[in-house]
């Protein structure tokens, strides 16, 4: 019996260890990990063009959908009607996206937790409701009016994410219940005429029509365009600086060149096109450094990688040391913020506060913007670039509709219908990652 159990122990001990010593080399060679980014970059172009493949195949489909349906768009109402892609409707589209396009960046910030929140409409309204009061009836600064309005936004979403994030409230409920509240609200204060003029002065004036870059002497347009080119070059070369000291992966010289001279091409020629119109509206120039400067805190900030962590995974977050409510809180305050800036957008526009402010599918095509744009509502993954081209692919609807004369029923069923295919695609390329094991 001994013999039989000392065989019984060589022979459990000798799988495991003789591996070892036939090929002391294996285990560190099987250690090694290369960084895919790094044997993409080194293999230059063609490297690129197998990751992007990879990618579509992974089911990882980033804008390409929406930069191909904005061309679609194009297409079809340019040849029902010339006026489409003129100079003058392109610049009415570029005025009218930036008001809903900023509730939009704000939702950006709720989706990538996987929430929603129904109330920025009405946040958006009583907004300007509130600075028509404060500058109207109270004789109150523009400007001053203006800061209290936003941190009244700015407390009004950080008090649904209490509920949501302390009390344990559903998002759904506590910010349908705003969407009702705050909306009842707005109308007690406009009263019983239902309206309030606002004077065309300070910032009404600055998000109204007109524009600090119209003068085509000047060439406003072609300057903002040199500053983004040049932000970006800028940027580039400071990352591939610090990244190369860093002994990490970067991305070459050559591939920053082509994407600024992308971006350089795209740029110049909208300044060219706008400057052929009205010129580049202050909104638009506002709602694009927003977009900039929300882009930086999400991608480049601990607080941005704790908003994509907690959407990923709040229990692996949580494990992580993350404060998970200080997030949900602050991120539903940043939507409240937004939906304050987007409701003087709308004031710029009227030039007043009415009933309809952030009434009507106001909501809705927020909500459309950033899913269609490319924001998943899944949570985790999206950005707020999201919000310019849901935005983009909205107004242009809704203008090239407006131009063939089509009743709003068919811009809402139209709209709808995008919307659909944006969820499906998002489910659909959620579902192939996870099959391609990268979900």
């Amino acid at each position: 019996m001994s013999d039989t159990s000392g065989t019984v122990k060589k022979d459990a001990v000798e799988p495991t260890t003789a591996p070892l010593a036939e090929d002391p080399t294996a285990a560190a060679g099987a250690a090694t990990v290369v960084d895919p980014r790094l044997l993409v970059r080194e293999e230059g172009y063609k490297g690129y063009i197998t990751e992007f493949k990879r990618k579509i195949k992974g089911g990882e489909l980033g804008s390409l959908p929406v930069v191909a349906g904005l061309i679609v768009i194009g297409i079809i109402f340019q040849s029902q009607n010339s006026r489409f892609l003129s100079a003058d409707n392109l610049s009415n589209i570029s005025y009218y996206l930036s008001a809903t396009g900023m509730l939009a960046i704000g939702l950006v910030f709720v989706l990538l937790l996987g929430e929603i929140d129904l109330s920025v409409g009405s946040v958006s309204g009583l907004a300007s409701t509130l600075f028509a009061v404060f500058v109207v009836n109270h004789g109150m600064n523009g400007w001053l009016a203006l800061v209290l309005t936003i941190i009244t936004g700015i407390g009004i979403g950080a008090l649904h994410g209490f509920f949501f994030a302390r009390i344990g409230v559903p998002a759904f409920v506590v910010t349908l219940a705003g969407f009702l509240g705050w909306n009842g609200l707005m109308l007690w204060l406009l009263g019983s005429s239902g309206t309030i003029n606002i004077p065309d002065e300070g910032p009404v004036h600055l998000l109204g029509q007109g524009s600090f870059f119209m003068d085509q002497s000047i060439a406003g347009a072609y300057i903002l365009a040199a500053l983004g080119v040049g932000s970006l070059l800028y940027g580039s070369l400071v990352e591939q600086r610090r990244r190369k000291a860093a002994g990490v992966p970067f991305r070459p010289t050559s591939e920053i060149g082509l994407r600024v001279g992308l971006l350089a091409v795209a740029a110049f020629v909208t300044a060219y096109v706008l400057n052929s119109s009205a010129g580049v509206s202050n909104s638009l120039v506002i709602f694009l450094a927003s977009l900039v400067i929300v882009d930086f805190v999400l991608r480049r900030t601990p607080y941005g990688r704790k908003v994509f962590a907690v959407g990923g995974g709040i229990e692996a977050a949580r494990r992580a040391g993350i404060n998970v409510s200080m997030i949900r809180i602050t991120v539903f305050a940043i939507s409240g913020g937004f939906a304050a800036v987007g409701g003087m957008f709308f004031a710029g526009q009227t030039q007043s506060a009415t009933l309809n402010a952030g009434g009507g599918n106001t909501l809705m095509l927020a909500i459309a913007a950033a899913v269609i744009g490319g924001t998943s509502l899944f949570g985790g993954r999206g950005t707020v670039w999201s919000a310019l081209l849901g935005m983009l692919v909205i107004q242009s609807i809704q203008t090239g509709l407006d131009l063939l004369n089509m009743n709003t029923s068919i811009q809402y069923m139209i709209t709808g219908g995008v919307l659909l295919g944006a969820v499906v695609i998002d489910s659909v390329s959620r579902k192939s990652q996870k099959a391609s094991g990268r979900g």
